[in-house]
């Protein structure tokens, strides 16, 4: 057993296909069908399933994919070593984002692009996702890190959240519609939302977790009739009076002549941006240096964009 037998499994798992999978390792398809085959050759067992459209795990390949990663790392973990002992880091990390981040509330763009400045031989892969996902795929091993919205300031067992993000959900409506009346009106219970077409971000996200669980505290389930990634679109939608949106705070505006804004109370639902990464950290020297960076960098961009 080779440990490039090991990363052409993983890669191609993470691929679900041969000829990608080979384009990203940089190596000729046929090398990368035939090493993996030598491998299920040594175990005896067929760990992946060809007959699709797509290349899925078997059985066996499922309970051998996690000692293999865990291999992978340990080896990745050992050259990183030896290369911070040297000054030079390499390696690959993985970083997953929530989708619909609000232009404005992290410019993870610019954090990646001065880490990457500072060490160029550090790869990157982002992937974006419903935070649900994202948490999932976190757990599995297959991210480093990734940038969530998550419906409690505690994390779930075996994973560590630094909180960037807290703030209260609004609902957004339209002047004239009734929950905004009188005009002097700066907020509405929750239960006010009971049987009103409500427009919010998509199942799996946080901010809808959080919707669906605060409103059943208050007993009944949101009618949620449009849903988008994008909060402008959402807005949008409001504005047309085709619903109210749920949003957090910081993503609509305090007034204008379209939209109204309204406080919710009794609860208030509080939606939170997590940084989340496995409660061990990641293994790989690259993965821990950009954490660490990741780290310092989120929160004192975020403070210097808060109100004076």
């Amino acid at each position: 057993m080779e440990l490039r037998q090991l990363r052409y499994l993983v890669t191609v798992v993470e691929e679900a296909n041969f000829t990608r999978a080979a384009a990203r390792l940089h190596v000729a398809q046929p090398g990368v069908s035939a090493q993996i085959r030598r491998l299920e050759r040594e175990l005896g067992q067929a760990l992946l399933d060809r007959t699709g459209r797509t290349v899925t795990l078997t059985e066996a390949g499922e309970a051998i994919l996690p000692h293999a990663r865990a291999v992978l790392a340990a080896a990745d973990a050992v050259h990183g070593t030896a290369d911070e002992l040297t000054g030079l880091l390499r390696g690959r990390v993985r970083v997953g984002s929530l989708l619909g981040v609000p232009a404005g509330v992290f410019d993870l763009a610019g954090v990646l692009a001065d880490f990457h400045d500072a060490h160029p031989g550090v790869e990157f892969s982002l992937t974006e996702d419903t935070s649900e996902r994202l948490l999932a795929a976190l757990h599995r091993g297959e991210l480093d890190m990734v940038l969530a919205s998550v419906a409690d300031a505690q994390p779930p067992p075996g994973v560590a959240f630094q909180i960037l993000l807290d703030e209260p959900l609004r609902a957004v409506t339209t002047p004239d519609d009734p929950l905004a009346l009188p005009p002097e009106r700066t907020g509405i219970p929750l239960a006010a939302l009971r049987d009103r077409p409500l427009i919010s971000l998509p199942a799996g996200t946080g901010v809808r977790g959080v919707l669906e669980r605060s409103c059943a505290e208050a007993g009944f389930r949101p009618a949620v009739a449009f849903e988008a990634s994008a909060p402008q679109v959402l807005l949008q939608l409001a504005s047309r009076g085709l619903g109210v949106a749920v949003l957090p705070a910081g993503t609509v505006p305090r007034s204008g002549p379209h939209l109204r804004v309204l406080a919710l109370e009794e609860p208030c639902p509080r939606a939170r941006i997590a940084l989340a990464r496995r409660a061990d950290g990641p293994t790989g020297s690259a993965a821990r240096a950009f954490l660490r960076h990741l780290a310092r960098a989120l929160p004192e961009w975020l403070a210097a964009q808060s109100p004076k």
